[in-house]
């Protein structure tokens, strides 16, 4: 008799999400000591109501498609378990007869799987509990990067170096991009690529450094004026240096986060109205955490691994713990490996981008590319700069 084994995501999708799913149904199958294999339509949503889609009989072919599926194959869900929701888990789990549970999500996800870990242990129920790391934003402590982050990353560097070639080619306005990002800058500064990568000027602002208006009005007037063509990225939350969101939609969301958005329009509203020069706004959104085409080989990788290793350690008998990622960048190469580090570190617990690794509040340092470009698959497009 194997084990009953459940997956349900939360929080964001992000490109390689199902890769992960694809990681815990292949293991599990491999090992021969799994039974069922259970998702929970939409995360917590399914897991509170019973509702759970059976994936233990899903042909094989179907499964690998994962990889180039993108969101959440099974659902996900922005459901902040409350205490009274917790107790409905574990009858959820006893009523399924599950063994081990396995959460793929961000902080609020760590800390629910946490809860949800302690939870069954004070009411002696035997599930071995394990989260598996996601978030574009890369936030999470302890693991080198997140699964997630690669590809966001890559989409935005990718797509702000076109940008800044339509900038610097018919360098008439102002060209201001937003990217998700609600406390940490992470994806945004992955955009620093498209001045590495182009000609055209550009300044970068992360939420981690309040934005002095009136210097970020100056400086958009001074990179302009070199004629290069100017591109400004900046992310969603970003805030003034009161505390304040520069712009945000005043509605919160289900783990009780101020929804941001809009600052690009915002910003680039600000230059017309106070420096004359022209500007437009452009805001990927979605598209920056889905998109299949510019996924990171490095990341889809991971990805499976640690959906993987989530499957191996709980049939090695683990519990409590989340699959994190340890790299190795020395020598000019890069490899990496995962390992298990408790729930009870990583469980609401928020990873900022380096203040070191910012210049001047608006460029990003080598440093961060250093870090960051194995994670995006490297292999960037060479542009023909003719000007």
């Amino acid at each position: 008799m194997g084990l009953n084994i459940l997956v349900a995501h939360g929080g964001g999708p992000t490109a390689v999400i199902n890769t992960s799913l694809q990681g815990v149904v292949e293991e599990a199958r491999a090992s021969g000591r799994v039974d069922k294999i259970y998702a929970a339509r939409f995360g917590a949503e399914g897991l509170l109501k019973g509702d759970l889609i059976d994936l233990t009989d899903v042909p094989a072919e179907v499964i690998s498609r994962l990889s180039h599926t993108p969101a959440s194959a099974i659902g996900s869900c922005r459901r902040k378990l409350t205490e009274a929701d917790y107790p409905v888990v574990i009858e959820m789990l006893r009523r399924f007869d599950i063994q081990a549970f396995f959460y793929n999500g961000g902080n609020d996800s760590m800390d629910t799987c946490h809860k949800v870990n302690e939870l069954a242990l004070k009411e002696g129920l035997d599930v071995r509990v394990i989260g598996i790391p996601k978030t574009m934003d890369n936030d999470l402590v302890v693991t080198d990067h997140c699964p997630g982050f690669g590809s966001a990353a890559r989409y935005a560097a990718i797509s702000a170096a076109e940008l800044a070639l339509d900038a610097s080619g018919l360098p008439i306005h102002v060209v201001v991009m937003e990217l998700m990002g609600r406390n940490a800058g992470w994806v945004t500064a992955a955009s620093a690529m498209a001045s590495r990568l182009t000609d055209c000027e550009q300044l970068v602002y992360l939420p981690e450094v309040p934005v002095d208006v009136d210097r970020m009005l100056a400086d958009i007037e001074k990179g302009y004026a070199k004629g290069r063509g100017l591109l400004v990225t900046v992310s969603e939350g970003v805030r003034d240096i009161h505390g304040k969101p520069l712009a945000d939609t005043g509605i919160v969301d289900g783990f009780g986060h101020v929804i941001p958005g809009g600052v690009g329009q915002h910003i680039s509203d600000l230059i017309v109205q106070n420096t004359g020069l022209k500007s437009r706004a452009e805001k990927p959104g979605l598209l920056g955490r889905t998109s299949i085409p510019y996924v990171s080989p490095s990341d889809r990788k991971e990805a499976y691994e640690v959906g993987s290793e989530a499957v191996k350690a709980a049939l090695r008998g683990e519990s409590g713990y989340m699959v994190a990622i340890e790299a190795d960048r020395s020598g000019g190469t890069y490899t990496s490996r995962t390992f298990l580090t408790p729930l009870a570190g990583v469980a609401n617990a928020e990873k900022k981008f380096p203040m070191e690794w910012i210049i001047d509040g608006n460029r990003i340092a080598d440093e961060f590319f250093a870090y960051a470009d194995p994670l995006m698959g490297g292999d960037f497009p060479e542009f023909a700069l003719l000007r």
